[in-house]
């Protein structure tokens, strides 16, 4: 009996009916209703996050384990960041999205408190790949200031606003009944409240004293057991931290009037010494004038030097300007170390993790808003280590981004060993001192890349293979044009074009590695590959007029959705001439409006290039009619063809970079011919003209220079969730004039962090048809004589109308006749409409795989080539299944379309639609690919209501739609991408990038790809307290928290205090989490270990025992032989 199968009866209901049902042709390539077979399935995809690279945005709080050597960073978002060496790092999120002001690990525990805002603290478990919440304790009478967990407690001190210390017990996260008031630490002390708790810590060599730090200026030194205060050191100025020296004799106080007060434990009456690090010291002996407030100071000895003294803050308020700083003083040299961004907060690494031994600090780690610097103290000069941290994606801001998932294989090391060359900075010769953690044991079997585009014109490639992010190469297009030489020169500041080299678009060629870059300012550059330097070459200059068309659309028709036709071919070729002839462009105004357009002069020529990528073309657009060129929204770039092709708001051009070239240039009214679909009506009068769009921010209110300098993605747009209603409203708004990246309807300006406003109105901008997408490719435009069909050299033009056009191109065989015969263009050819702009386009063969453009293979372009070489075709065709040059039954090809709300499938050579899907009705489609899967290929599409969908092709069954991602923010819209083997990532931040996958196959490995935080190591032994100091009591003394702190002598705190919020388990339940079978492993093996050392130990004590047993028996016995026979009397 035949099995009956719900899944594909399921899947044949839904393609046809939520897919609109197919078109009613025969299916290509095959009998009629045989359909494609196809293998992806439903429960191939899942959605899920990987990993998040680059530096935490807007950081607050910072701590280290000295044992598992991870570093933790929080941040203003509730965000966690959890580092440990390279390649092992970790994201987690608080739920309630409060700032976290503190973070304190249990050392070598496997567990991390966090304390934020919103008066809560959490026991973070360390010990899986994914940290999660264990506890939770939120306070609520009481504002948290300070937290401080002793080395080797179970016993957290808690203070508050009001000035007082409450106690958790970290492995239940209850409230202890010890509390210590403030109004008890001071007594008469002082006549007003202390204020808030700024500090808490306990003396080094007592664990029953406690130091707890007022902000008003007072210092107590508080007895636990007596519950008492034993000393309080008063001082005038507000108090930022305290730092005990090793020995507990001295501790020392940093100041709001940046002064340094150093006390004597015994000496409450006044400071033993005071000193202003940065403070002018008067020579009638007055005290210095008062500095600004050092935020934090740390104190740290070792065995065969002077102490370290470490602080942040303390300038003199005369140095205006002056970067912040980060003062290092050991014994009488002091060294100021300027940062380039404020210091959130620093902390010292030391050799040991007991605060009564020798600290031995060896490097600093400083926290800045924007950077991590960890500075190398043992070196001479203080040198910093290299980051091997992926913390620069924001070294300027990203504009745009580029994933490529199974790349080449030669390409990253290509892009590595040029890369090796460009590290020209000093480092500590040292390696990288937080190296905590394992890699994970799963490893992915593609490279990856990922490429930035930025607002200072550089463009970075990143390694990204095995859930990891490196810098490979950085590209400075910058280098390329002239810096301004004078303030007349620079461009208005007032200007929304203020970053005029920012990357507005990148196309690059993975198998030739020829790359093509847009910038803002209506600029391409082209670049070649080389692992060799190139000197004293001139660069080559074309300049392009694109003209504007004299008539306008008022909009397409409404139904969208004629029947391909054919149009009158026309053919054009060469109609601009050779670079050289050009006239240089004309950098005078001539009109008032050009005065705020910042101008590019192109250099001469570049002394020396270096090896990686190499300038091979610059390509301008130039003013027409007096307005400024129209900015770039669509680009591509074709090895195989030589061919850079880029399209804006007014028409097309094709460079031709091998001839220098431009091949064709026409406005967009020009594409359709003589069959244009849409009524052209007279232009809208033009109002004053707008600067040409920039890179700018624009916020809600007032915009200060310094916003407009920030990166477009850190604009902090309006967090909004777009209903239904609005987008379907936004959706229909006329499309945009700007890159596919950007959302659609041009929305307030106010909400829109990446402006490109261009000198037409806003009318204008609506109606205004602009080309939205290129794709090269070989197709069959016409059967051939013997009923097959040829494959040709074409160019597919998509439009933000919703027409794609196929232009044939005739390019000439390599060799002698690519350099003297012209590439001719026939325009004119098919054309394909759809619903919304178009996104994407791909062709496929007649079995449904992926045709990718044709393209080259690279070769060193600076290395001299024989004669037989250069005749010989580089050209190489896409590979396909389909059997080579004409099918005499079916069709050959698919051509695949995708724009904001529809999904197309069109048979070819026949034109005939074979499948058709809305995607969506009530948003749009932001960003959308044709990607390749391990089974397939398929369209994945992310929409403004925050659903990523896939479909299936050829036949565009839906496969997966998931609510993922609302789209609250302008960043995530332009800097979504796609990849193959379902990849996928946005810049979630303006300084991070989120990576995420719906492959399922991905999602079930990725716990064995993501690396450990937790391995098992050993405790260091407490430091030896000596001979005399065992004896006469000179060494730290204990504490039994437990007896003080417990219930049983405490007593039980106020329920309504704070509400304790259970986990998963306790802290016995943490450590027994498993965190993957080589962590188990490993610690079984340690246990072990242990196990057999304790016995050892256990049956060499039972030996010593019976041996003394023994002995003692064997005197006795004598002693009672002895005296046997004797009296008492004499004895």
């Amino acid at each position: 009996m035949k099995k009956f199968n719900i899944r594909k009866v399921l899947d044949g209901l839904t393609a046809g009916t939520s897919s609109s049902a197919s078109c009613a042709s025969p299916q290509p390539g095959h009998k009629e209703g045989e359909p494609v077979p196809e293998s992806l399935q439903s429960e191939h995809f899942q959605l899920c996050k990987t990993v998040r690279h680059g530096f935490p945005y807007q950081p607050s709080a910072m701590a280290f384990d000295p044992v598992q050597k991870i570093l933790a960073i929080g941040t203003q978002s509730g965000a966690l960041r959890l580092f440990g060496q390279p390649g092992v790092e970790c994201y987690c999120q608080h739920e309630s999205g409060a700032a976290v002001i503190q973070l304190q690990f249990l050392i070598n525990e496997g567990a991390l408190v966090s304390a934020l805002t919103d008066d809560s603290i959490h026991l973070w478990n360390l010990r899986q790949k994914r940290p999660a919440v264990l506890h939770s304790l939120k306070f609520n009478r009481e504002r948290i200031t300070f937290c401080h967990l002793p080395f080797q407690s179970k016993w957290l001190y808690v203070g508050t606003e009001r000035g007082n210390i409450y106690i958790v017990n970290v492995e239940s996260f209850t409230l202890s009944g010890y509390v210590i008031m403030w109004n008890k630490a001071i007594e008469l002390s002082s006549k007003t409240h202390p204020g808030p708790v700024v500090h808490i810590s306990d003396n080094p060599m007592d664990e029953g004293k406690l130091t707890i730090g007022f902000e008003c200026g007072i210092v107590v030194l508080w007895d636990l057991k007596s519950k008492k205060a034993d000393y309080r050191y008063n001082y005038d100025e507000a108090i930022h931290s305290v730092a005990w020296h090793h020995e507990g004799k001295q501790f020392v106080c940093s100041h709001s009037d940046g002064s340094l007060t150093i006390w004597n434990v015994k000496s409450p009456a006044k400071p033993a010494h005071i000193i202003t690090p940065h403070g002018k010291q008067p020579k009638d002996g007055k005290k210095p004038e008062p500095c600004k407030p050092i935020l934090k100071v740390e104190y740290k000895t070792t065995r065969s030097s002077d102490p370290f003294m470490i602080l942040s803050g303390g300038l003199s308020y005369d140095t205006v300007g002056r970067r912040p700083c980060l003062t290092v003083m050991h014994g009488k040299s002091t060294a100021v170390l300027e940062m380039d961004y404020p210091i959130v907060d620093f902390l010292t690494l030391c050799e040991t993790p007991y605060p009564n031994d020798f600290q031995e600090p060896y490097a600093v780690v400083v926290l800045l808003e924007k950077d991590l610097v960890v500075i190398d103290l043992a070196q001479n000069g203080y040198p910093i280590f290299e980051n091997p941290y992926p913390l620069t994606i924001h070294e300027s801001p990203v504009t745009c981004c580029e994933y490529f998932a199974d790349c080449p294989g030669d390409l990253i090391p290509a892009l590595y060993t040029v890369g090796s060359r460009q590290k020209c900075q000093v480092y500590s010769k040292k390696e990288w001192p937080i190296n905590g953690g394992n890699w994970g044991q799963g490893t992915q079997s593609y490279p990856e890349i990922i490429m930035t585009g930025h607002a200072d014109g550089s463009v970075k490639f990143w390694d990204a293979s095995a859930m990891m992010l490196q810098v490979l190469y950085k590209l400075k297009t910058a280098k390329v044009f002239e810096k301004p030489r004078s303030k007349e020169d620079k461009p208005n500041v007032e200007t929304p074009d203020e970053d005029p080299f920012a990357i507005q678009a990148m196309s690059l060629c993975l198998e030739s590695r020829m790359l093509c870059i847009a910038g803002v300012s209506a600029h391409i550059i082209i670049y070649k590959f080389s692992q060799q330097e190139v000197t004293s070459e001139a660069v080559q200059l074309l300049e392009v007029r694109l003209m504007s068309e004299p008539n306008d659309v008022v909009s397409p028709d409404a139904g969208g959705e004629p029947a391909a036709a054919p149009t009158t071919p026309t053919v054009t070729c060469n109609p601009q001439n050779n670079p050289e002839s050009q006239p240089p462009i004309d950098n005078s105004p001539s009109d008032a409006t050009r005065d705020h357009i910042p101008c590019l002069r192109v250099r001469n020529s570049l002394a020396r290039q270096s090896p990686g990528y190499q300038v091979e073309l610059v390509v301008q657009l130039a003013w027409v009619g007096g307005e400024p060129p129209q900015q770039i929204t669509s680009l591509a770039i074709n090895s195989s063809y030589s061919l850079v092709v880029f399209g804006n708001n007014n028409g097309l051009a094709i460079v031709d970079y091998l001839q220098k070239t431009v091949v064709l240039n026409m406005g967009t009214q020009e594409l359709y011919g003589s069959s244009d679909p849409y009524q052209r009506q007279p232009r809208s009068p033009r109002k004053s003209r707008q600067p040409s769009g920039g890179l700018c921010e624009i916020n809600e209110g007032s915009t200060t220079s310094e916003d407009r300098c920030k990166s477009p993605t850190s604009v902090k747009a309006k967090s909004r969730m777009f209903t239904k209603a609005v987008v379907s409203d936004l959706a229909k708004m006329s499309r945009k004039l700007s890159l596919p990246t950007e959302l659609k309807p041009d929305m307030d300006t106010r909400d829109n962090s990446f402006s490109r406003s261009s000198s037409i109105t806003s009318i204008d901008r609506e109606s205004r048809e602009a080309i939205a997408f290129f794709h090269f490719c070989e197709t069959p435009t016409r059967r051939a004589e013997g009923g097959g069909a040829a494959a040709t050299p074409g160019l597919w033009v998509g439009t933000t109308f919703g027409t794609a056009l196929l232009m044939a191109l005739n390019v000439p065989l390599a060799g002698e006749q690519r350099l003297l015969q012209p590439v001719a263009i026939l325009s004119g050819g098919i054309m394909v409409r759809l619903k919304g702009g178009i996104l994407r386009m791909a062709c496929l063969d007649a079995t449904g795989a992926l045709l990718p453009p044709p393209s080259e293979p690279w070769h060193e372009p600076n290395t001299p080539q024989d004669n037989d070489d250069k005749e010989r075709p580089r050209r190489r065709r896409p590979a396909s299944t389909s059997p080579p040059g004409s099918l005499e039954q079916g069709e050959t090809q698919f051509a695949v379309f995708c724009s904001e709300k529809q999904a197309k499938v069109v048979a070819l050579p026949s034109q005939a639609c074979a499948f058709k899907h809305n995607i969506t009705e009530t948003s749009f489609v932001l960003r959308s690919d044709v990607v390749q899967m391990s089974g397939g290929c398929c369209i994945a599409c992310f929409c403004a209501n925050g659903h990523v969908m896939t479909l299936s092709l050829p036949s565009l069954r839906p496969l997966l739609d998931v609510n993922y991602l609302p789209l609250t923010d302008m960043r995530i819209a332009r800097t979504f991408c796609f990849s193959n083997h379902g990849q996928a990532l946005f810049l979630t931040s303006p300084t991070e990038i989120q990576r995420i996958t719906y492959s399922q196959e991905t999602c079930e490995n990725l716990q064995e790809m993501l690396g450990e935080l937790f391995t098992p190591v050993e405790t260091p032994e407490a430091p030896n307290r000596g001979f005399f100091k065992g004896l006469f009591g000179g060494g730290a003394q204990s504490l039994d928290r437990e007896d003080l702190f417990g219930e049983a002598t405490a007593g039980k705190a106020s329920r309504t205090l704070a509400q304790h919020i259970p986990g998963p388990g306790g802290i016995e339940g943490m450590k027994g989490a498993a965190s993957g079978v080589v962590g188990e492993l490993a610690r079984a093996r340690i246990a072990l270990d242990e196990r057999g050392q304790k016995l050892g130990e256990l049956e060499e004590r039972t030996a010593a025992m019976m041996a003394s047993a023994e002995s003692f028996s064997k005197h006795a016995h004598d002693m009672m032989l002895k005296y046997k026979d004797k009296k008492w009397y004499q004895l």
